[in-house]
Formats: structure tokens, sequence, C-alpha cells
């Protein structure tokens, strides 16, 4: 009977570790939507990066416990590449207000997590430097960086950029996809399972998570709400890169779907980044 409710309690560990793998996963292809966060949402982060910094501690344990956990993630991912790549063929303009929608749903638990530890003057005064900087880079960069050639060095370059949203809990990655124009090939990509883009996404991301997971946790112990706040100046900056100002067409339905799915994604971001409340952290390993 004991057995039983063993086995009965692995499969249900191992079903809610898929599921939580599922959310993480849409954060790699969710605009405003961060998988670092949503991992430290579902209290998987620390060991995450406790894995990867120290990648042969553990090693079986951690692997059998992070199985469905990838495998979630992947299938995360591929299932919401099909609903992405068509809504942003057919309703690009629309469909960004949603994404613009779901990062602003997220701004006040990124908030929230950056101040944990306190918040000082000198972490406001990082915040807008960085908002002000990013804005100009990104601004003044758009001719080099909205419509980036696509190939196997620029798809490592996303994979680096996903696997910094991984490791830096509030980072989305697709943010700057969408604005480099490279956001839909990638779903398009992992839509259709094609190599040439998964590849060489999936070695930039291996190669970044690995080499700089380390480096991260030692920041994060030691200047965590400087870093925090650096990244949120980001955020803000690449949030309205992305607003679309093309409205040729759409006539007063498009108008009226901006601002429904506006909302809709505010209300998706909140709830997602509210789930911290609902689930426990997993014990440590």
């Amino acid at each position: 009977m004991e057995n039983k409710k063993i086995t009965k309690q692995s499969k249900s560990d191992w079903i809610l570790r898929f599921v939580k793998g599922m959310f993480i996963g849409s954060g790699f292809i969710l605009p405003g939507v961060s998988g670092g966060a949503l991992a430290a949402v579902f209290g998987i982060y620390e060991q995450i990066i406790s894995f990867l910094a120290h990648i042969t501690r553990n090693f079986k344990e951690n692997v059998l416990f992070f199985i469905p956990v990838g495998l979630g993630g992947v299938t995360g991912v591929f299932l919401l590449s099909f609903a992405v790549s068509f809504l942003l063929g057919e309703f690009e303009t629309i469909i960004l207000w949603f994404f613009v929608g779901c990062i602003i749903g997220t701004v006040p638990a990124l908030w929230n997590e950056a101040g944990k530890h306190g918040r000082s003057t000198k972490d406001m005064v990082i915040l807008v430097i960085s908002f002000i900087v990013g804005f100009l880079f990104l601004w003044q960069g758009s001719g080099l960086f909205s419509e980036v050639d696509q190939n196997f060095f620029t798809w490592m370059i996303a994979g680096g950029l996903i696997g910094l949203g991984l490791i830096v809990p509030g980072l989305s990655p697709s943010n700057f996809l969408v604005y480099m124009g490279m956001y839909k090939a990638m779903a398009d990509g992992f839509k259709s399972l094609d190599m040439s883009v998964i590849f060489p996404i999936g070695i930039g991301g291996l190669v970044t998570v690995l080499s700089l997971s380390k480096v991260m946790d030692w920041i994060f112990s030691r200047y965590f709400a400087p870093m925090f706040h650096f990244i949120l100046g980001i955020v803000f900056a690449s949030t309205i890169m992305i607003i679309p100002t093309d409205y040729s067409g759409i006539g007063f339905l498009g108008y009226l779907g901006c601002i429904v799915l506006c909302f809709l994604g505010a209300a998706l971001g909140w709830w997602m980044s509210r789930l911290e409340e609902r689930y426990k952290p997993e014990e440590e390993i």
C-alpha cells in the first residue's frame, strides 16, 4: 500500500514538474514573459542555477529531477509556436499589442522582485540610466538591428538571448527577437521543426547558460538590487521599441482589437506573475 502511495506521489510530482516546464517554456516565446522569472515563480530557479553552476554535483539526481521540466519546456515552446506563427502572420499589429500587454502585466511583480532586498536611490539611478541608454541604443540602432540577417551565427545569438532569459529572471528575450525581426521566423522554425533554426538556437542557449550561470549566480548573490534594476530599465526600453506604429488598413475593429488584446495580455502577464502565491517552492534536492 505504501509503495503504491509513493509511486502515485512520484507520478504526481513528475506531471507537476512537466506542467511547470510548459509554463517556463512559454517564457521563451512570449514577449514580456521571462522563463527565468517563471522558474523563480515555481520555486525551481535556484535549483536550476545551482545545477548549471555546479553541474557535476548530484548530477544523476538533478538530471532525473529536470527531465520532466525540460520535456515540458520543449512541449510548451512547440505548441505555442503554432499559435504565434499564425497570429503574427495574420494580425501582426494587434498581436504585438497583446505582447506589450503581457509585459505591462508583469511589471508589478518585477518591481516587487527588484526591491525584495531593499531599494536605494542608487538603484533608481541605475534603472533610469539603463532605460535611457537602452532606449537610445535600440532607437539609434534600429537600422542595424530591426531586420537582422537570419543565418547560423545570428540564430546562435538568438539562442544566447534565450539562455539569458533563463538565468536572468525578468529578462524576456522575445522582446529583443521581435525588435530584431527574428521572432516570427523563430516561431515558424519551431513549428516546422527546422533544424537550421533549432540547432544553432540550442547551441547558443547551451553555451550561454553553461558559461554565464556561475557569473550570474555570483552577481545576484552580491548585487541583486542594482542588477535587477538595470534589467528593469532594459525591459522598459525594449517594450517601448516593440510598440507597433503601422496601423494602416486595420479599421475600427482593429483598433478595438488592439485595446482588448492589450488588456488580455496584461491580465495574462499579471496572472502568470502571481503564480508564486499558488505554488510552494520545491524542496531542495
